[in-house]
């Protein structure tokens, strides 16, 4: 039987993750954008602006996962933290409970995943008004996202790839991989996949671009079995032959213990890489540790010594770089298996007739042992734990 200790911990992450907001509204560092112009997917639009920013500064696209608010996965990511460090912009999407009732971007849905149309198109005007409204640089535009977040990523490269200097896909799948709730299932699990050059023409058909191409950061866990991480080789491929680049990569190497592939093109530039990261499962890679410390731990934020964040901003130009430590790889606080069945129901919209299927998670219902020999105590010392995990007031 669990111990009582570890319940009250494992559902206080589990709260933590339902958009960090439960225990405290500092934890929220991002504004309102305010109107953007047209919203046909009904997005919300959130930001980050640093102090100070100076004209010109580049601009970072964030795109949350299932069940995360778009502050929750800033404060569990450290992308404001690095904003602060860097000098750069953030903007973050955030999906509405209307649209998707656990929060996933529409990413299986073809009239959201299309250029000039529903969710993909809210989030261009959001970009759009963010760099007139700040004065960034439209040359310096980037995007990123978890799981669903992460396949809507690529959705916003294929669509509008003259838009976006660089992408990052943790967790994620291609695009046009999936047209339907069961295919999305299905290509989770790493079944049915479209071929490759399939994927490919989707890409060349998504929009009316004919290069450069935005240059791409694939990350997946190892032993994630949420996205199978055969969706991070089709990506790869997805990508690799728009850029015309050879099919082995340029180099491989080891990274703070993680395996990197990088394919470069005839003048050295990577324009392509991929971290496999080992006994990972489905989440964003994390070092919380040390100087360079960004984000928190929890549910899909996974501490395992190697922060995605700050090595993706470096992949693009907009962080410093740094000498790469000769570190073992840390094991993960959390891997959150049990969690994972959630990203699958997200799944599930009314509008497209399927039934939503909650989190059985979602209320904190701990049933407690009433012994008649308990000790006097025991109760007060349960309900003060309670309260201080949040899960009582």
């Amino acid at each position: 039987m669990r111990k009582i200790s570890d319940t009250i911990t494992r559902l206080a992450a589990f709260r933590a993750g339902q958009g960090f907001q439960a225990n405290g509204q500092h934890r929220d560092r991002l504004s309102d954008q305010g109107d953007f112009g047209s919203n046909p997917g009904a997005l919300r639009a959130r930001n980050y602006v640093p102090d100070d920013l100076p004209d010109g500064a580049p601009l970072v696209v964030v795109l949350h996962g299932c069940t995360q608010t778009a502050a929750g996965y800033d404060h569990g990511s450290g992308w404001s933290q690095l904003a602060d460090q860097e000098g750069f912009a953030l903007l973050f999407p955030e999906q509405q409970r209307a649209n998707n009732p656990n929060l996933c971007f529409n990413w299986f849905v073809p009239s959201d995943t299309k250029r000039n149309g529903g969710e993909a198109l809210s989030i261009r005007r959001m970009v759009e008004a963010m760099v007139l409204a700040h004065g960034l640089d439209p040359k310096r535009i980037f995007i990123t996202g978890l799981s669903a977040g992460g396949a809507m990523t690529s959705v916003m490269l294929a669509c509008y790839p003259e838009v976006f200097a660089g992408g990052a896909i943790i967790a994620g799948l291609p695009y046009g991989s999936a047209k339907t709730i069961p295919e999305a299932f299905d290509r989770m699990r790493g079944h049915g996949m479209p071929s490759d050059p399939q994927l490919q023409k989707a890409l060349r058909h998504a929009s009316p671009h004919q290069g450069p191409w935005p240059s791409i950061s694939v990350w997946h866990g190892s032993t994630d079995q949420t996205v199978a991480s055969s969706n991070a080789d089709a990506i790869v491929e997805q990508w690799r032959a728009v850029h015309g680049l050879d099919a082995c990569s340029t180099r491989s190497e080891m990274v703070d213990g993680h395996s990197r592939r990088v394919w470069c093109n005839a003048q050295g530039q990577e324009l392509i890489e991929e971290y496999r990261i080992a006994r990972m499962g489905h989440g964003t890679p994390l070092d919380t540790a040390g100087d360079a410390a960004l984000g928190a731990a929890g549910p899909y934020m996974l501490d395992i010594g190697i922060s995605s964040t700050r090595h993706i901003a470096r992949f693009w130009g907009i962080a410093k770089q740094s000498v790469k430590r000769d570190a073992k790889t840390k094991p993960a606080k959390a891997n959150n298996a049990a969690l994972a069945p959630g990203f699958a129901r997200a799944f599930s919209m009314p509008k497209a007739g399927v039934p939503n299927v909650p989190h059985s998670a979602k209320r904190a219902n701990i049933p407690l042992s009433q012994k008649p020999n308990s000790a006097a105590g025991i109760r007060k010392v349960i309900e003060d734990a309670l309260r201080s995990a949040g899960l009582m007031h």
